[in-house]
C-alpha cells in the first residue's frame, strides 16, 4: 500500500505585497518559502515587514479531497514622521503654541503620542536638540517653560506607537521670542466704575466723532476719541426718538453697571440729550472672534479654542452670579482684545435681562442658529438658556 503525501500550498491575498489584490499562490523565493516534512509544513518569511501584512491561506490537497485554513498576519513598525513641520503661533516672551499634522502612516498601530523637541538657534554655537515633552497626546502643544525672551528657537516632532518612535519630522522655521518689556502693564488691574447718564451734555462735548464702526437694529456705532485724554472708545448711538427705545437703552446701561468683569465690555459714559442717546464703551481693536477663526492666514488650534471658551465661561458665570442672562450669545458678540493674542470680551447686552425671583421671563428674540429651544417655544427662560448658545459656539470653535 502506497501512502501519497498530500500537496500543501500557501495562498496570499495582501493589499501591499500583492498590488493587484488577487489571490496568488506563494512560490518559493528569497523572501518567502515553505519548508515541508512528513509531519508539518511551515511558511517562512525571511524578514517580516508591513508589506507582508495580509490574509494567508494554507491548502492541503490530495486526489479526493482538500482542506484549508485562513489566518491573518499583521506586521507593525514604528510610524512615519509627522507629515508637516510644526506651525508656530501665539508667541510671547516665554511661551508659544505648536501645531502639526500627524504621520501619513501609523505603522499599523495606533499613534500613542508625540515627542516635541527644541533647539536653541540663537547662540554662536547652537545647542543640541532637547526634549520638551514625550507625553503630548494631540497634534498641538503649548510650550510654557524653557524658552527665554529674544532667543531664537526651532522645533521638530516625532510620533510614537506601541512599537517605537519615528524619525523626526520636518524642522520648523526659526522663531524669535518676543521681548519681555511689559511686566507692569500686565499686572495692572482694570478699574471699574458705575456710570450715571449725563443729561446736561452731548457726547460731542467730551468726545470727537470718528468713523462708523458698525450698525444694528438699535442704531449705529462710531469710533470716538476723548478730547482731553485722547483715549479711543466706541460710541453706541441709539435710536432714541420713541420712549420705548430710550427705555431699552437705559435698561442696557443700568445692567452694565452690574457687569464689572475683565471678560465683559465696559460702559465708560452715557449721554441722554434728546433725541440722541449714546453709550460710550471700551474700544475693542481685535475684531470679531468668528472673523479670526475663518481667516486663512490665522492658525487656529485646539489650545486657542480652550482659552477662548475659558474666558467666555468666566464672563457668563459672572453675569449669572448677578442673575443676569445674556440671551444673545453668538460668535459676533465675542470680540478679540487685539489682533495677535487670545484675550476676548463679550459684548452687546441689548437683549440681556435680570431674572427676578420666581417671576417667569419669556422672550421672543435672538439669533435662530444659537437660540435655545425654550426661546423658540416661548417658554420661561433661565440662566441655563445661555448655556445652549455657548454649546453651539464651542461646537463651531
Amino acid at each position: 500500500m502506497v501512502v501519497r503525501t498530500p500537496r500543501i500550498i500557501f495562498i496570499v491575498l495582501n493589499n501591499n505585497y500583492n498590488n493587484n489584490k488577487k489571490t496568488l499562490q506563494i512560490v518559493d523565493g528569497p523572501e518567502l518559502w515553505s519548508e515541508n516534512t512528513d509531519q508539518s509544513s511551515t511558511l517562512v518569511i525571511a524578514e517580516a515587514n508591513p508589506q507582508h501584512t495580509g490574509r494567508y491561506t494554507v491548502v492541503v490537497k490530495d486526489r479526493k479531497s482538500s482542506a484549508q485554513h485562513t489566518f491573518a498576519l499583521s506586521v507593525i513598525e514604528p510610524p512615519q514622521p509627522p507629515a508637516s513641520c510644526p506651525v508656530i503661533s501665539l508667541v510671547s516672551p516665554s511661551s508659544l503654541v505648536l501645531s502639526w499634522s500627524g504621520p501619513c502612516y501609523d505603522g499599523g498601530s495606533a499613534i500613542l503620542g508625540y515627542v516635541v523637541e527644541v533647539k536653541n538657534q540663537g547662540r554662536v554655537d547652537p545647542g543640541d536638540w532637547a526634549e520638551l515633552t514625550a507625553q503630548c497626546k494631540s497634534t498641538s502643544y503649548k510650550v510654557c517653560s524653557g524658552l527665554l525672551p529674544q532667543q531664537e528657537y526651532c522645533f521638530r516632532v516625532r510620533a510614537y506607537n506601541a512599537v517605537g518612535v519615528s524619525e523626526p519630522g520636518p524642522v520648523s522655521p526659526v522663531v524669535r521670542m518676543e521681548q519681555n518689556d511689559k511686566p507692569q502693564e500686565e499686572e495692572t488691574p482694570q478699574a471699574f466704575f458705575c456710570v450715571t447718564v449725563d443729561s446736561s451734555h452731548k457726547v460731542t462735548d467730551h468726545y470727537s466723532l470718528q468713523e462708523k464702526l458698525g450698525m444694528g437694529k438699535f442704531g449705529l456705532v462710531f469710533k470716538l476719541t476723548h478730547k482731553e485724554t485722547g483715549r479711543v472708545c466706541a460710541g453706541k448711538f441709539y435710536k432714541g426718538r420713541r420712549a420705548k427705545e430710550r427705555e431699552a437703552a437705559r435698561k442696557e446701561i443700568e445692567l452694565m453697571n452690574f457687569l464689572h468683569h475683565p471678560q465683559l465690555v465696559q460702559c465708560l459714559a452715557a449721554y441722554d440729550h434728546k433725541p440722541e442717546m449714546v453709550m460710550v464703551m471700551e474700544f475693542i481693536a481685535g475684531g470679531e472672534l468668528f472673523e479670526r477663526i475663518v481667516d486663512d492666514s490665522f492658525v487656529h488650534t485646539e489650545l486657542a479654542s480652550v482659552r477662548y471658551m475659558q474666558q467666555i465661561l468666566e464672563g457668563i458665570a459672572f453675569m449669572h452670579q448677578q442673575n443676569i442672562v445674556h440671551l444673545d450669545m453668538k460668535p459676533e458678540n465675542i470680540v478679540c482684545v487685539d489682533t495677535t493674542g487670545t484675550s476676548v470680551k463679550i459684548i452687546d447686552f441689548g437683549l440681556a435681562c435680570k431674572i427676578e425671583g420666581d417671576t417667569p421671563l419669556k422672550v421672543m428674540h435672538g439669533t435662530p442658529e444659537f437660540v435655545a429651544p425654550e426661546v423658540i417655544n416661548y417658554e420661561p427662560v433661565c440662566l441655563f438658556t445661555d448655556m445652549w448658545s455657548i454649546g453651539v459656539i464651542c461646537y463651531i470653535l
